[in-house]
C-alpha cells in the first residue's frame, strides 16, 4: 500500500528581527504585555521588497537539497499562503519559476493557519491516487507589509511574523503503519468575520472603494481574540480525538504535538485539556510569532533539528485552527 512520507524539511525567514522592544517605539504596547498574552518575544519582518514566493523558494531549496532532489524531480507543488505576492497569478507559480521550473503543476491554497494540514491531506490524496509520487509542500507568508503598525492595530500586529517552510513528501510502498496515518479537516464560514481582512474586495463594485482612506481599518487584519481563543480551546481537542480515532491509535502513542503557533496560551490550554505533559508540545512562537501557513512546517523543521522527533516510529500530531474558520488535525509516523 502506498504511504505518504516526509523526506525532508526546510525553512527561511528574512534577516530583519523585530523585538517587542522595537514595537514599543512605534505603538502603545510593552514587552511584558505581549509576552503575557501571546508568549512572543520577537518576529521576523521583511525590510525590502520581498514576496511569499521569494521566502518559499529559499525554504524549498533547503528541503530539496536535504532530500537529494533536483527541482525537476518534483511531480507536484502545493503552495499555501494568505499573503500572495500579487493578486494573481498565485505565488506557487511564481515560486516554481524561481526554482527554474517551467511545466511542473502547481496548486495554491488559501486555508490560512491550517494551510499545512489541508496541503498535507491534498498531497496524500495525489500520492495515493497515483497522480504524483513526489510533492513539494510549501507555506510562505509576508504579513508585515499588510499590518496596521499603529496603536490601533497593535492587538493583531504584535502577533504576526514573516517566514516560509517546506516539506518534501514522497510515496512509498509498504504495509507498515507509517506516513500520514489520518487527517481530520473542518471549516465554518459562519465565523469568517472573527478573523479577516475585508479590503480590497472583489464582491464590491470597486475593489478599492473610492473615497476610502488608504489607512482605513478594513485594509488591515481584524481579529476577535476572545472568540478565536474559545473556539480553538473547544474545537482542537475534538478534532484531535477525531484524528486519533481515524488513525486507530491512542494519545499515549503521540511522541510530540506540533501545533500551529498562533498563541502560546492557546497551545498550553489545549495541552492542559488533553492532559499532556508540557514537554510533549513543541513551541517556537517566541522566536517567530504567527507565520500562518508556514507555522507548522517551520516548527516541524526545528523539532527535527533539535532531535525532538524524526526517528523511525516517532509519531507526531499536527493541529491548528485559523481564519475561515478552518481547523484540523493530522497524525504522521516517521518511516
Amino acid at each position: 500500500m502506498k504511504k505518504t512520507t516526509i523526506r525532508s524539511t526546510g525553512m527561511f525567514v528574512p534577516p530583519n528581527v523585530v523585538t517587542n522592544h522595537d514595537l514599543e517605539k512605534i505603538m502603545d504596547t510593552s514587552d511584558e504585555w505581549i509576552r503575557q498574552r501571546t508568549g512572543i518575544t520577537q518576529r521576523y519582518w521583511i525590510n525590502e521588497e520581498c514576496g511569499a514566493s521569494d521566502l518559499g523558494a529559499e525554504a524549498a531549496k533547503m528541503a530539496l537539497a536535504d532530500a537529494g532532489w533536483k527541482p525537476e524531480d518534483v511531480d507536484f507543488i502545493i503552495f499555501a499562503t494568505l499573503s500572495p505576492d500579487i493578486m494573481f497569478p498565485g505565488s506557487g507559480c511564481l515560486m516554481a519559476a524561481k526554482l527554474g521550473l517551467d511545466k511542473t503543476p502547481v496548486l495554491d491554497i488559501r486555508q490560512q493557519c491550517t494551510g499545512f494540514l489541508y496541503g498535507l491531506a491534498t498531497a496524500d490524496a495525489y500520492i495515493k491516487s497515483g497522480l504524483a509520487s513526489r510533492v513539494l509542500l510549501v507555506g510562505g507568508e509576508v504579513h508585515s507589509s499588510g499590518l496596521d503598525k499603529s496603536t490601533r492595530g497593535r492587538d493583531v500586529t504584535v502577533i504576526f511574523g514573516d517566514g516560509a517552510a517546506a516539506v518534501c513528501l514522497e510515496g512509498i510502498e509498504t504495509d507498515k503503519k507509517v506516513g500520514l496515518l489520518a487527517s481530520a479537516l473542518h471549516a465554518d464560514g459562519n465565523h469568517a468575520d472573527s478573523l479577516m481582512t475585508e479590503l480590497p474586495a472583489s464582491r464590491l463594485l470597486q475593489r478599492l472603494p473610492s473615497g476610502v482612506a488608504t489607512d482605513d481599518p478594513r485594509y488591515y487584519p481584524v481579529m476577535d481574540g476572545p472568540a478565536i481563543f474559545k473556539k480553538a480551546v473547544r474545537m482542537l481537542p475534538k478534532v484531535t480525538n477525531e484524528a486519533l480515532k481515524k488513525a486507530d491509535i491512542s494519545l499515549d502513542e503521540i511522541d510530540l504535538v506540533v501545533p500551529h503557533q498562533a498563541n502560546k496560551r492557546i497551545n498550553q490550554a489545549f495541552g492542559q485539556f488533553m492532559k499532556l505533559d508540557e514537554s510533549k508540545i513543541f513551541h517556537n512562537i517566541e522566536k517567530y510569532g504567527n507565520t500562518t501557513a508556514a507555522s507548522i512546517p517551520l516548527a516541524l523543521h526545528e523539532a527535527i533539528a533539535q532531535e525532538r522527533v524524526g526517528r523511525p516510529g516517532d509519531t507526531v500530531l499536527f493541529v491548528a485552527l485559523g481564519a475561515g474558520l478552518t481547523w484540523g488535525a493530522s497524525i504522521f509516523r516517521f518511516f
